[in-house]
């Protein structure tokens, strides 16, 4: 029987991370493969993703970057195929990519995201994106997954996807009024069912489908946000970016073996009150 310092090992697996260069998907890119897996950074932005990638091979680790477009499904399966050609298997797929809205003082002059005049277009790109894009890379890398009787999915959701968005906390005094855009709690509602969907239609192929949410993370917030949410929050705090690696980690691992369909939160207590 392995040791579970040995059922976390990603040894000889190769991970596909989309949204890479993000936040999160950074953090993710390193996790992986610190603990042993060849990562594949995939993002739209062709030099953010080499970024990350190269950064891992400067310290050892195996990685490429893979340019793709999530909505578009030939970039997909490019991505998968370029994946089996440069590392012969893809184990673990980490769907990070998403269209989210941010409330750092770098977009601080964005739309300001009200319900009732919340443009289609916007909506209709963020479904794209956060939904049909994870969709389709499901879709591509079951194939080789059913192949080889295993693979690990981990679709990224959020404590908004469980709850509604306390709109109070996006307010500042002196500033004009601010919003949570309605696309984004629907799409991360959204990856919850599709989730629940792939776990129980691969219930017999050795395919395990799971959540990751979490709660918010701290990106150079403002004092106001700041807050407004630690007020909020159980733990009293924003997550550090680093606080949600263990949680992937035990996902795309044989520490998770029987879990499937599950979801599982790491949001401070956000959604314990």
């Amino acid at each position: 029987m392995a040791t579970i310092f040995e059922k976390f090992s990603l040894k000889g697996k190769t991970a596909i991370v989309t949204g890479g260069p993000g936040l999160l998907g950074a953090e993710f890119c390193r996790t992986l493969a610190e603990g042993g897996a060849s990562v594949v950074v995939a993002d739209i932005n062709e030099a953010a993703a080499e970024g990350v990638a190269g950064g891992l091979r400067e310290h050892g680790y195996q990685a490429i970057s893979v340019a793709v477009d999530i909505t578009q499904p030939e970039q997909v399966k490019l991505l998968v195929s370029r994946s089996l050609r440069e590392f012969g298997s893809v184990d673990v797929l980490v769907n990070s990519a998403a269209i989210d809205p941010k409330f750092d003082p770098t977009h601080a002059g964005a739309d300001n995201g009200a319900f009732e005049n919340y443009p289609l277009v916007l909506w209709q790109q963020a479904i794209n994106v956060n939904l049909t894009g994870a969709f389709l890379c499901i879709q591509a890398v079951v194939e080789p997954m059913l192949k080889q009787s295993s693979g690990s999915i981990i679709n990224l959701s959020s404590m908004y996807g469980l709850v509604g968005p306390d709109q109070r906390i996006y307010e500042k005094p002196g500033s004009p009024a601010r919003f949570k855009p309605v696309y984004y709690p629907v799409t991360k509602a959204g990856i919850l069912g599709l989730t629940r969907y792939v776990a129980t239609y691969y219930a017999s192929k050795g395919i395990r489908a799971n959540a990751l949410t979490p709660g918010g993370i701290f990106n150079d917030n403002d004092e106001d946000f700041l807050q407004n949410y630690s007020v909020r929050a159980v733990m009293g705090r924003m997550a550090r970016k680093d606080e949600m690696n263990g949680a992937l980690l035990f996902l795309a691992s044989d520490a998770s073996s029987y879990m499937t369909g599950a979801n599982l939160v790491v949001d401070g207590g956000w959604t314990a009150w």
